[in-house]
């Protein structure tokens, strides 16, 4: 029976799920605030992390204490949509395992200069391997924003990953 890159993909998630879980240590991201692209901008869309993932929570606050505008992700339907966040928590809730800010979208996607993005693998030219949701494969066509990959340093393949037609390449990582 032949293997197929879904599967490849499956399979490739997994691992990586797994040997998150067993090198996961406490850390920050702010070295990231150093990035010129990152601190040049003044609308950043970031994610509310959890789990294993890189903990974005206190760079997100960095962000809004540096006074720029800061979006986080909401699931509606197959979609995300970018929603303004204040940094207080009382203003997300919790849709599974994924923490989503309350209030109005954002209409305007063009105003979005960076997207701070998710990842459990990016390869050497910066194609991401994602949860699996496909969430993000249809959100970035939409945006014209930078685009950062946020992953662990050793997540950082020496090797192509698979790719689909539709998949968007990192600026930075």
């Amino acid at each position: 029976m032949a293997t197929t890159r879904a599967d490849l993909k499956a399979n490739l998630r997994r691992r990586l799920r797994t040997q998150r879980e067993e090198r996961y240590v406490e850390h920050n991201l702010l070295h990231l605030l150093d990035i010129p692209e990152i601190s040049q901008a003044s609308v950043i869309a970031s994610y509310y992390s959890f789990g294993t993932e890189p903990n974005t929570l206190e760079l997100n606050q960095a962000i809004l204490e540096k006074g720029k505008a800061l979006l986080l992700p909401r699931i509606n339907g197959e979609n995300l949509e970018w929603v303004q966040w204040n940094g207080a928590a009382e203003t997300v809730h919790e849709n599974g395992k994924f923490h989503e800010p309350i209030g109005q979208p954002l209409s305007n996607l063009g105003s979005i200069e960076l997207v701070l993005v998710p990842a459990l693998a990016i390869d050497p030219d910066g194609y991401r391997l994602g949860q699996g949701g496909g969430f993000y494969d249809r959100a970035l066509p939409q945006l014209r924003a930078w685009k950062h990959g946020i992953v662990y340093n050793y997540e950082r393949m020496e090797h192509d990953l698979p790719r689909e037609p539709w998949d968007i390449p990192m600026d930075s990582w």
